[in-house]
């Protein structure tokens, strides 16, 4: 015998809707999930006007009637650093971090050394790519 398709959904809900959701499964024997199903089987039409008309009538509502609160979301890209490493210098050009050692130890990749370690700039990086620099 096999089971009916299931799509999984993940809600989270006021403790008080959750406790009353707990409640009831258990008065009643019953999975929260077919509960739900059937709340959900009984009480939302979205192939219907009416239907639509009543999940409209919540109108930025919760069941219980507060008001609902709407996020908003900017996101700003991190700024580019100017400076970079060899692993970073690498990853602008698109190559393996031997190709940038190996062009910076030749002389042929714009940069300095530091100690051990080397530092390219940014925008020496793009003009030398661009063959400018």
């Amino acid at each position: 015998m096999s089971l009916p398709a299931q799509t999984p959904l993940y809600v989270r809900l006021p403790p008080e809707q959750a406790s009353r959701l707990d409640r009831a499964a258990d008065a009643l024997g019953a999975a929260k999930k077919d509960l739900v199903a059937a709340l959900i089987a009984e009480h939302v039409d979205p192939d219907s006007s009416a239907g639509l008309e009543r999940l409209r009538g919540l109108g930025g509502r919760d069941p219980i009637g507060r008001t609902l609160a709407t996020g908003h979301h900017a996101f700003r890209p991190r700024e580019a650093p100017e400076v970079l490493t060899v692993a970073q210098a690498a990853a602008l050009l698109q190559v393996g971090e031997d190709a940038v050692l190996a062009l910076a130890d030749a002389g042929r990749l714009p940069g300095r050394r530091i100690g051990e370690q080397w530092r390219f700039g940014r925008a020496a990086l793009v003009a030398w790519l661009a063959g400018g620099g």
